[in-house]
């Protein structure tokens, strides 16, 4: 017997043992928790501050590739501006050149002149239309970048909303799964406080009444209205060549079970020849649990009443086998209640954790779509820079033949200075020299000219 002092009143109460052992356990059941809680909201505040880390290197990556883009587009247009206004300059010299050509040509040459001023405006139209088709396929390729850019911005303001209201709707659940736990851990308080007086009284009630009774009562009583769709139900399946005395299992909204639990009940006058211990079913209990597959093995026990560690309350046996706890009928109720909240948190937390992977992925995808603009964007400038070079070659060859046409004139000019320089030398002594017959001729019509006058 142990003396304790309130802290409140100042009195002075004894405990036995056993008593003393389980105020020690609920208190290390409580730090348990208490830690439990806040190492799971550590790992959400980190998962929120990589999922920002996340976002923030995205929108730096995807600022980057929009700023050099548009200094290339810059650049580009800029380069193409000062050809055509070189092209221009060029065509314009030249078209002053061949309307000089055409004033020092000859009235014989204005139909052929004529001619080739047809093909050069022609030329000259197709040179502008080119050029217009130029400008405006560049101009498309502008305000085509400029909407992708607008709806990937518009993007990023929506995901940087949502991941705000995610965090206040994950501050808001996380309070909310607070209160809910302290108002459990109440109720079990109250439970263990009840179950307390109940050990005082078990000795005689359990008298006439078998320990697996005693517990289903105590489960359709106390936990069946708070788990109307739990199943809890004697294992009578001896397929596998034994079997267990009860299995417990529970589901969440969706329909996804989240615990199972495989009992098995042992009462000290189940057996009178000899005296077993605990630890004599935990194979057996072990090898029950993983052929009903169920996640926690749970022995309720009479055996060993003047052993100190199983009065003391919950013990853990994992390090022997996995997942096995052996209790006292009197933590029947709480032992469920514990590992059912333990598991359901972890399950909520699943489900958060499932969210943000979603959350990652949608990252992923939105980066895999911004490259996918970008390859399509470098593919639309491509295209665009090759028409652009063909349109300049096409000027090119556009001046070439126009130089052509520029030297064929000026042959002509020459030859038809040569023709009018001959035609000018030409005489009418030139033409009888060596031609007596028209020399005869010649100098007849002169004396007839000369008798006429």
């Amino acid at each position: 017997m142990k003396e304790i002092k309130c802290p409140r009143c100042g009195s002075l109460f004894t405990v036995d043992e056993a008593d003393y052992a389980s105020i020690v356990s609920q208190v290390k059941n409580a730090e348990f928790a208490a830690e439990v809680e806040r190492r799971l909201a550590e790992l959400h505040k980190q998962q929120l501050a990589e999922q920002k880390a996340a976002l923030a290197q995205t929108e730096s990556r995807y600022q980057t590739a929009l700023n050099q883009k548009a200094l290339e587009l810059a650049r580009k247009e800029s380069e193409m501006q000062q050809t055509m206004l070189q092209k221009d300059a060029q065509l314009t010299r030249m078209q002053q050149e061949l309307d000089s050509a055409e004033q020092k040509s000859r009235s014989a040459l204005s139909i052929a002149l004529a001619e080739k001023d047809k093909q050069i405006a022609q030329l000259q139209a197709a040179i502008d239309q080119n050029a217009n088709t130029l400008r405006i396929a560049v101009m498309q390729e502008q305000q085509k970048a400029l909407g992708v850019l607008q709806k990937k911005d518009s993007e990023i303001a929506q995901l940087k909303a949502n991941a705000q209201l995610d965090q206040q709707a994950a501050t808001i659940k996380e309070n909310s799964i607070k209160a809910e736990y302290e108002n459990k851990l109440k109720v079990a308080q109250e439970q263990i406080d009840y179950y307390k007086d109940l050990k005082l009284r078990m000795s005689t009630k359990m008298i006439g009444e078998t320990l697996e009774a005693h517990c289903s009562t105590q489960f359709n009583q106390m936990l069946r209205p708070m788990m109307p769709g739990a199943y809890f139900e004697k294992d009578n399946d001896a397929a596998d060549g034994t079997k267990g005395d009860f299995i417990f299992r529970d589901f969440g909204p969706d329909g996804t079970e989240y615990i199972s639990i495989m009992f098995e009940m042992k009462n000290e006058a189940d057996e009178t020849a000899t005296k077993h211990k605990n630890e004599d079913f935990f194979k057996k209990l072990d090898s029950d649990r993983r052929k009903k597959g169920c996640e926690f093995a749970v022995l309720v026990s009479l055996l060993e009443p003047d052993n100190e560690l199983y009065n003391g309350g919950i013990v853990d046996v994992s390090y022997r086998y996995d997942k096995m706890y052996v209790i006292r009928p009197q933590f029947f109720l709480p032992l469920i209640t514990l590992l059912t909240q333990t598991s359901k948190k972890s399950l909520e937390y699943k489900q958060e954790l499932a969210i943000a992977r979603s959350q990652s992925v949608d990252v992923t995808n939105f980066e895999n779509q911004l490259m996918d603009f970008r390859e399509k964007f470098g593919r639309n400038y491509r295209l665009a820079s090759e028409r652009f070079k063909t349109a300049i070659d096409e000027i090119d060859k556009s001046i070439q033949h126009l130089q052509k046409i520029k030297d064929a004139l000026i042959g002509s000019e020459n030859n038809l200075r040569l023709a009018n320089d001959k035609a000018e030398a030409l005489t009418i002594k030139k033409l009888t020299r060596n031609n007596p017959t028209m020399k005869a001729k010649f100098e007849e019509a002169r004396a007839a000219q000369a008798r006429e006058e």
